[in-house]
């Protein structure tokens, strides 16, 4: 696992801090999950996944994210369903944006690359579930 490190602190001391990549990760999903026209983050196994997390109280603000962390530099990889009719270039854009913003201001680091693949488009009353339950009315 890679991390980041700084030699000294903002007042120029000695020492050391470190930040490893599950929290630049959750940064930049916190960041992505936050983007109007997002319906969640990750394919369908990690929302399957995510979802039974969710519901022990225990969710995952890195799913569907993974990041790649130099000195300097991040690279992060960022799975999202969209909200159908949103348009989904301009979503992705704004993740991009987001996630970008997000490591620089939070982390202190670049993000050099932001890659975001969209899994899914999320339709409303598309589900299994709530078509059962309108029969059963």
């Amino acid at each position: 696992m890679a991390n980041t490190t700084s030699p000294t602190d903002a007042r120029g001391n000695g020492g050391k801090t470190v930040i490893v990549d599950p929290v630049v990760a959750k940064v930049a999903g916190i960041a992505a999950a936050e983007v109007p026209g997002v319906h969640a983050l990750g394919g369908g196994a990690a929302r399957v996944i995510g979802n039974i997390r969710q519901a022990v109280g225990a969710k995952d603000y890195a799913q569907g994210v993974s990041v790649e962390v130099g000195e300097t530099e991040v690279a992060a990889d960022i799975a999202i369903q969209v909200d159908y009719p949103e348009r989904i270039q301009r979503v992705a854009s704004n993740v991009r944006a987001a996630v970008e913003k997000a490591i620089s201001e939070i982390v202190g680091m670049k993000a050099v690359e932001v890659n975001v693949t969209v899994v899914d488009v999320f339709i409303p009353g598309d589900d299994d579930d709530e078509q059962e339950e309108a029969r059963v009315h």
